[in-house]
């Protein structure tokens, strides 16, 4: 077994996470039916709330869906928050795809992982394209980097402005305003960007123009390390299994925000199949899975 960092949130940082209790050993799994290496990451923490903090926001830090926060923690969606209040989680979720080195990004995991020598140096909750703006899937490299950018904006966004009756901008400079913050990574795919966002809580959701979001202390580590000429992957992958050194087998499953998979359940015995693990899972817990896809790896094994 080797140690992962999950986000950097067991580092000091600006934003000052609490974490305790974290799972901070990451099982290395190999399947031998297929030709690489699956990962699991994350585990039981706990979040200490901080001034400014909402439940979403808490669920961007930490890549975990902000309702599942409410039912963990037996929180009522109208109550205020307290800062110092504690905030439990599950953040265990399995690695899509692990490659020598580059980028793989999950669009319904919501999920950036960062590759370096074949390990994985680091993972970040990601915002993603909305349904009538979505994020694209492909392999691509990784064009050019850029400080305070500015942003020229695309027609179809300024038609979407004065739609809305906002002023339309076609060149947006760099500064608070700038919805690209202060970093961006530009991506082979046209027009996509792995940038850091204004809006934090857009994290972890699918509210972007069909670019990467990241949090602000995320982008700045990952802008450090990534370098022009790196390559990378976007996934559409709802569904994912693997199985841990011990023989557990673990399971999780991600809403299909784009309407990608005819059937989920389908989709799911298909992945099952073909890992064949078909005698090895409960199928109950399986189709509880489906049912409430909460997007957390969980222990499936018969």
């Amino acid at each position: 077994m080797r140690k992962i960092r999950y986000g950097n949130y067991g580092t000091a940082s600006p934003v000052h996470f609490w974490v305790t209790s974290l799972c901070a050993v990451f099982v290395h799994i190999l399947l031998p039916s297929l030709s690489h290496a699956f990962l699991l990451i994350g585990g039981e923490v706990t979040y200490r709330v901080t001034e400014g903090d909402t439940l979403e926001l808490i669920g961007a830090k930490l890549g975990v869906e902000w309702r599942s926060l409410l039912k963990h923690n037996g929180i009522d969606e109208k109550a205020i928050l307290r800062i110092g209040q504690e905030i439990r989680a599950n953040t265990r979720k399995i690695v899509p795809k692990v490659i020598d080195d580059g980028i793989v990004i999950n669009i319904p995991e919501r999920m950036l992982y960062f590759f370096r020598n074949g390990e994985l140096r680091s993972s970040f909750p990601a915002g993603v394209g909305m349904h009538s703006w979505r994020t694209p899937t492909g392999h691509f490299t990784v064009v050019s980097k850029q400080r305070n950018p500015t942003w020229y904006v695309p027609r179809s966004i300024q038609q979407e402005m004065s739609r809305k009756g906002v002023p339309v901008r076609a060149v947006v400079p760099p500064g608070p305003d700038n919805p690209l913050g202060r970093y961006a990574i530009k991506l082979s795919l046209p027009g996509v960007l792995i940038h850091e966002t204004i809006w934090p809580s857009s994290v972890y959701q699918f509210r972007s123009h069909g670019c990467i979001r990241l949090l602000p202390r995320d982008i700045e580590a990952f802008f450090r390390d990534v370098e022009i000429g790196d390559r990378g992957e976007i996934l559409y992958m709802p569904i994912k299994i693997a199985v841990s050194d011990q023989g557990r087998v673990y399971f999780e499953v991600h809403r299909d925000a784009y309407k990608e998979v005819r059937d989920m359940r389908s989709e799911a015995r298909k992945v099952i199949e073909l890992r064949g693990l078909s005698d090895k899972v409960n199928w109950d817990k399986v189709e509880t899975m489906l049912k409430e896809q909460s997007g957390v790896a969980d222990d499936v094994t018969l």
